[in-house]
């Protein structure tokens, strides 16, 4: 068992993330195997979290925006055995959460577990980014395990990730089991002060689950609507021309009511989508000049003769000498009752317009726009948890690897979620390039996107639980050619149990609506 010691007559950092783990200690100089550190301090913070990956109030989904978290720069080196790991403790278990339902026919699918999701967060550059995760057993069922560095910022003094959430079958900015903020993140004291890759695990507790825009709208005056600060929306509303009239002449409603131009007909040719074609009267020399078929100014069938009265087309002709452009019709006067005038028409196409219409605003807002959810077991289980495990074993990993490998090969998308199983390697491994030296390792090719995945040992297809016995760590390339081919994950140990039963036993809460 490695421990990494303070300096001898070395101060204890009097930090409030020490003083909680020496709490109830009988030696004060004593360094204690577990740390905590608060993400979202209580509900309204947690709101807030939410409210930042949502924007419930109509903003581009954040969720959507994040990318896989990678904090490697190249491929690592090869990994060296190191020995074989001597169990500090008795091997043992928690159980998982629940059961689902066998499937009632055999089957070679595997079956992904309902617990697995992803974990979002903005880290020390402000960049939003993920992992993956997955629920976990605890007093409360509200309990996460993933990777230390999903949790803590390694670029920044291993303090806290920001905004961090946890969305278990997250798919294209979709939340179908609801939203989790992180309330209070337990790993290793190792790791918390000193980034130890051996000790690169971390068991958060969450929130209930959080579901934005559950909430039914409510009519309000547009001062209500003014002072509310939840979710609220305009809408508009067609009205009659009356109803316009009548609200623009009231000082109290003058300003919700409005008029949206339409748009004008708009000339194009016959091969225009939509075109609609009328007619233009020309003068009988116009009509004669135009030829025959299809577009503007072609010829718009045969001339129409209009039988009228000697003094209609009398006036005609006087109305044409003023204006010819307007009576080009050919007169024919005959006192006898048989006058008439000839209209020769030509085509013109176009596209239509839109007709104005009159609205008036409406003001909603969203009272109970927030659904709690409740406990993050309740909804989609939680896998147990082991440690001092034999290595050497068959496991699972299931995870989202989403990166590309380092020769540019992008053989994932994020999108879905993915699985390698195996056995681990009967040795622990070290990586003198991440300082880890008690790591077991598993011939896996996902890529980044996949830290934090969980190693599942007694996985059962059917009903999609098992023991969570490591988490990915790191990515390793072992024959050189610059794709990863195997990942390594700390071994849990009773020190791990130490920090996991922390976790197990912290009350989170739920967040306000």
């Amino acid at each position: 068992m490695k421990r990494i010691l303070l300096p001898a007559g070395g101060a204890i950092l009097a930090t409030g993330l020490l003083a909680a783990g020496l709490a109830g200690t009988a030696n004060a100089n004593a360094v204690p195997d577990w740390a905590s550190d608060t993400l979202a301090k209580d509900a309204p913070a947690a709101a807030q979290v939410v409210e930042f990956w949502t924007k419930v109030n109509g903003a581009t989904n954040n969720l959507a925006k994040a990318k896989p978290y990678t904090w490697e720069t190249k491929a690592t080196s090869k990994l060296k055995v190191s020995g074989g790991y001597t169990p500090d403790t008795k091997a043992s278990t928690v159980q998982p959460i629940g059961e689902e339902k066998k499937t009632a026919s055999k089957t070679k699918n595997i079956n992904l577990p309902k617990t697995i999701g992803k974990v979002f967060f903005v880290d020390s550059e402000g960049e939003l980014k993920w992992c993956s995760g997955t629920s976990i057993q605890g007093k409360y069922k509200n309990l996460v395990a993933t990777a230390g560095h999903c949790v803590y910022d390694d670029n920044k003094n291993a303090s806290v990730m920001e905004q961090w959430v946890f969305v278990p079958g997250y798919y294209q900015g979709k939340t179908p089991f609801g939203i989790y903020v992180g309330k209070t993140a337990y790993t290793h004291y190792d790791y918390s002060v000193y980034n130890d890759r051996d000790r690169d695990y971390a068991f958060v507790t969450v929130y209930n689950g959080f579901q934005p825009g559950a909430g039914a709208a409510t009519k309000v005056t547009p001062e209500e609507y003014k002072k509310y600060e939840g979710k609220k929306e305009p809408k508009k509303v067609s009205v009659s021309k009356e109803e316009f009239r009548k609200g623009i002449h009231d000082p109290a409603t003058a300003d919700y009511y409005g008029f949206d131009w339409g748009t004008r007909d708009k000339a194009t040719g016959p091969d225009f989508p939509g075109a609609e074609v009328t007619k233009v009267e020309v003068s009988e020399n116009t009509y004669k000049r135009s030829g025959f078929g299809k577009g503007n100014g072609k010829r718009f069938g045969e001339p129409i003769v209009e039988n009228v009265t000697y003094e209609d087309a009398f006036a005609y002709y006087k109305n044409q000498q003023k204006n010819a452009d307007k009576f080009p019709g050919t007169i024919k006067l005959d006192k006898r009752g048989n006058s008439t005038i000839t209209h020769y028409y030509v085509q013109q196409w176009f596209k239509p317009g839109t007709s104005g219409s009159y609205y008036r605003i409406d003001f909603y807002i969203f009272k109970d726009v927030n659904k709690d959810l409740g406990a993050l077991g309740n909804n989609v289980g939680g896998q147990g948890v082991a440690w001092n495990q034999k290595t050497g074993g068959k496991v699972f990993v299931f995870g989202y690897p989403a990166d590309a490998h380092k020769d540019g090969h992008k053989a994932y998308t994020g999108v879905t979620p993915k699985w390698c199983y195996g056995a681990t390697s009967g040795k622990t491994y070290a990586s003198a390039a991440y300082k880890a030296e008690e790591h077991v390792a598993l011939k896996c090719a996902m890529t980044p996107g996949a830290d934090g995945s969980p190693w599942l040992v007694k996985y059962s297809n059917a009903k999609r639980l098992g023991y969570v016995n490591g988490v990915t760590s790191l990515f390793h390339d072992q024959d050189g050619n610059d794709r990863y081919d195997y990942s390594s994950s700390p071994y849990f140990d009773g020190e791990t149990a130490t920090v996991y039963n922390q976790a197990a036993n912290a009350w989170s809460g739920s967040v306000p609506k």
